[in-house]
């Protein structure tokens, strides 16, 4: 089938639990909320014969005149709402010929068109640890299961160039999806990334996102390593590793560190951006950002008992 004159695109991700499906089909168009325009669905491979037409394995109802109209081998659907969406298929005697999803724009979407974005941004969030070609991002909206992440304007226009990451096993927690830029780690950043997250769910409710970012505005290092104390005349040097994740050379990609230390005679704290501390701690820890950007600070690493 095609679908004119709306959004078409290629799902490939699943989905369970929906009305029986077990994944999300190829093709999909999407609805605009509150938008009565009618769709037309072309059956793709039909032949010269009789086209029978499905929603969801039944029968479409043809007496329904205020929703549906037969045009040859087009389907004409009219004042789009949830008893309408699913799987619309076409058939020649118990021949499938193609099939395409109707899926309606969410009530998120509506509200991230009309500049009420805090929500719906919440759902989005991305990270690098380094400046190398990966980083990730978290999707936070476990009532969308079926999700796909892509990079660039091509993912953002839906052009078939575009590669997608996709889950279909979106948790309470979020889900992560790993993804890939062609910036180079050495040239000054002239131009954001581009991230388009699109998400489905068995309502056939459909959100999409778009977040442009600097890659060095979500540059969080990992932990840092802490090497080894030794003593230096009343002090201890602190011996700090960056992370295995960092990007190289270390000498051109340099962190900064700040040491967390408790006195052991009365449990005071003390912070320190220097490598040198003094005795008489009972322990320590370390956190790192990036030198140049000034990046937010890592984790932590854990306590490290400390007995000069």
């Amino acid at each position: 089938m095609s679908l004119s004159p709306w959004l078409t695109g290629l799902l490939l991700i699943s989905l369970t639990g929906a009305h029986g499906l077990s994944h999300f089909p190829e093709n999909f168009v999407i609805a605009k909320r509150n938008d009565n325009g009618p769709v037309t669905l072309t059956c793709r491979e039909a032949s010269e014969g009789t086209v029978v037409w499905k929603l969801n394995d039944e029968d479409v109802d043809f007496e329904d005149l205020d929703h549906y109209k037969s045009d040859g081998k087009n389907l004409i659907v009219s004042e789009i709402d949830a008893p309408l969406l699913g799987e619309y298929s076409c058939w020649t005697g118990e021949e499938k010929l193609s099939s395409t999803f109707l899926l309606q724009e969410a009530e998120e979407q509506k509200a991230g068109d009309q500049n009420d974005k805090e929500q719906k941004d919440s759902f989005l969030s991305c990270r690098a640890k380094s400046y190398d070609c990966d980083f990730t991002c978290s999707w936070n909206n476990s009532h969308y299961t079926a999700v796909r992440l892509g990079v660039g304007q091509e993912c953002a226009t839906h052009q078939e160039s575009c590669h997608w990451v996709s889950s279909s096993d979106v948790r309470s927690e979020g889900s992560q999806f790993v993804l890939s830029h062609t910036l180079s780690p050495y040239a000054e950043e002239s131009t954001k990334l581009e991230v388009t997250a699109e998400a489905t769910n068995s309502n056939f409710y459909f959100l999409s996102e778009n977040k442009k970012f600097y890659l060095r505005d979500i540059v969080v290092p990992d932990s840092p390593h802490i090497v080894r104390c030794q003593e230096v005349d009343q002090e201890l040097n602190v011996t700090i590793d960056p992370p295995s994740s960092w990007s190289t050379p270390h000498s051109f990609f340099s962190l900064e560190h700040e040491i967390e230390y408790v006195f052991r005679d009365d449990g005071s704290k003390r912070r320190s951006l220097s490598t040198l501390i003094p005795r008489g701690i009972s322990k320590l820890r370390v956190r790192s950002r990036d030198s140049v950007v000034l990046s937010p600070w890592s984790q932590w690493t854990p306590w490290k008992n400390v007995t000069h």
